[in-house]
């Protein structure tokens, strides 16, 4: 277990499980090929992980379909679905130190926060999909002519979820919760910079009690293993998490195989609009943590701060002396607050932005630097004098960056707010019911928080509107996207069929 040690220094988990997860059996690759992760604290190669590739999905998808056409789960009662899956959070409650400790060392992520929240919150999830499961009903339906009907819900088949690098456990849950619970079975492909907590929660699946072959583990490379899996014929269903570039493409690989159903979560710019009565330090705090918290990369990070002209520069002061006393360094210290991004690649993409918004003539008021002496942390850093036509105001930086506008009317905020090809959340802070209600229903974005910010729930559908995606994780609405609906329809009794 990950634990600290009698001088109180956090020991590293130990990693047990580096091979694709196929069948209920950890294998290597049929390459023989691996691939490293690495610790973005430092560089440092954590372990040699199997590289999957086209074969290793054909072998998965294999097992998948074996155990959804002949297999018990597909067969079981939602009771019995829900009381292995009651039993498989249990699991991942009873392992909370070690699940936490594994995201932390892989992604980066504050331990803190995965043992406070990002795990406790996937055994809620698990839990509330377990209780769903006996609870998936069609309707009777009263015919106008001499029959009558009623539907079955159906579970949609073999799913392949592609899941994204920012929060390992929560996309995990979030994508074989309402999977498990419908009755299907699946194939899961983590990003290949955190595989470590998705093939960790293979083995508690199997020891749980999911049968074999329903859920399955393939890590590798999105252009190998996830195209493999976007494309597969015997694939009923993807359900893509990540950027709207790669989602286009995993829609086009759908498409021009067998027509298989796509949900895409992708990504977001999302705006935060302050009103002039809004409580200042409760504004600022919110700001805060919509744009540095996971140190930014969030899909619907609240990248874009509007704030009313009437507090706008007391807010930016604020905002500014908020953003110099956050403490970045190794999350595996419960006092800093961001940890490092989460590899080389959205480290340098990330200053790349901040070189963006200096040359187009943003002021930077904070940050703006690469900082420690190794690894991959960058500061909070806060433009202000932004444009809507920037960079920094348009594409999603995924990293630690604020961009700061001002407005006057509650007109323009709309109008500045919906000025985006994304669509997947926004934030408003403000005392005044009436404006938050125009507001909410204004702008075009699949959630809309009110003087919160990241109010997550399980009960809670999320998911995008225009670029942002299609398809709603959490709530019931996310069983949804797992099931088909059937008609079925026969002539009542003394009909002139007969």
């Amino acid at each position: 277990m990950a634990a600290t040690n009698s001088n109180g220094i956090f020991k590293l988990p130990e990693i047990k499980f580096t091979k694709l997860f196929i069948n209920g059996e950890f294998v290597d690759s049929v390459s023989g090929r691996t691939f490293e992760t690495r610790d973005p604290r430092n560089g440092d190669v954590i372990a040699n992980i199997a590289e999957g590739d086209k074969e290793d999905v054909d072998l998965a998808v294999k097992a998948a379909r074996e155990a959804f056409d002949h297999g018990k789960w597909p067969r079981m009662s939602g009771y019995e679905r829900g009381r292995i899956m009651m039993k498989f959070a249990d699991l991942i409650e009873a392992n909370i130190e070690e699940l936490a400790a594994l995201d932390t060392l892989d992604a980066g992520k504050l331990l803190t926060m995965g043992k406070a929240v990002d795990i406790p919150a996937a055994v809620h999830m698990i839990r509330y999909y377990a209780g769903a499961a006996d609870k998936i009903h069609g309707e009777t339906l009263k015919l106008s002519s001499e029959f009558q009907g009623y539907t079955l819900k159906e579970p949609i088949g073999v799913v392949g979820h592609i899941v994204p690098w920012n929060f390992p456990t929560a996309m995990f849950v979030m994508k074989v919760g309402p999977a498990l619970a419908a009755g299907c079975t699946m194939i899961v492909k983590p990003a290949e910079q955190t595989p470590l907590s998705a093939l960790y929660y293979a083995h508690l699946a199997k020891e749980s009690g999911i049968p074999d072959g329903v859920v399955n583990v393939v890590t590798g490379y999105g252009p190998t293993a996830g195209a493999a899996l976007s494309s597969h014929m015997d694939v009923d269903k993807i359900s893509f998490t990540g950027s709207t570039e790669i989602g286009r493409v995993v829609m086009e690989a759908a498409a021009k195989s067998n027509l298989k159903h796509v949900s895409l979560e992708l990504g977001g710019k999302s705006p935060l609009i302050i009103f002039d009565d809004a409580n200042l330090d409760m504004a600022v705090n919110l700001a805060s943590m919509a744009i540095f918290y996971n140190k930014g990369e969030v899909c619907c990070a609240g990248s874009r701060i509007y704030v009313q002209e009437g507090i706008y520069d007391e807010f930016v002061k604020k905002a500014v002396e908020k953003a110099k006393s956050w403490v970045v360094g190794d999350p595996f210290d419960p006092n800093v607050q961001n940890g490092p991004q989460v590899d080389k690649a959205q480290f340098e993409k990330v200053l790349s932005y901040i070189e963006h918004g200096k040359r187009e003539g943003a002021t930077l008021l904070a940050g703006g630097k690469a900082c420690g002496q190794k690894g991959y942390c960058i500061e909070p850093t806060i433009f202000t004098d932004v444009k809507e036509d920037m960079k920094i105001a348009q594409d999603e930086i995924f990293g630690p960056v604020m961009s700061l506008m001002k407005f006057k009317t509650i007109e323009e905020a709309i109008e500045k707010a919906n000025t985006t090809r994304y669509g997947l959340a926004a934030g408003i802070v403000t005392n005044d019911l009436n404006v938050a209600n125009s507001v909410s229903r204004s702008i075009r974005a699949g959630t809309v928080w009110i003087n919160c910010y990241y109010a997550f729930d399980a009960e809670t559908p999320f998911g995008g509107y225009k670029m942002s995606g299609f398809g709603k994780d959490q709530g019931l609405h996310a069983l949804e996207k797992y099931l088909q609906v059937k008609s079925v329809v026969t002539p009542i009794y003394n009909s002139p069929w007969l």
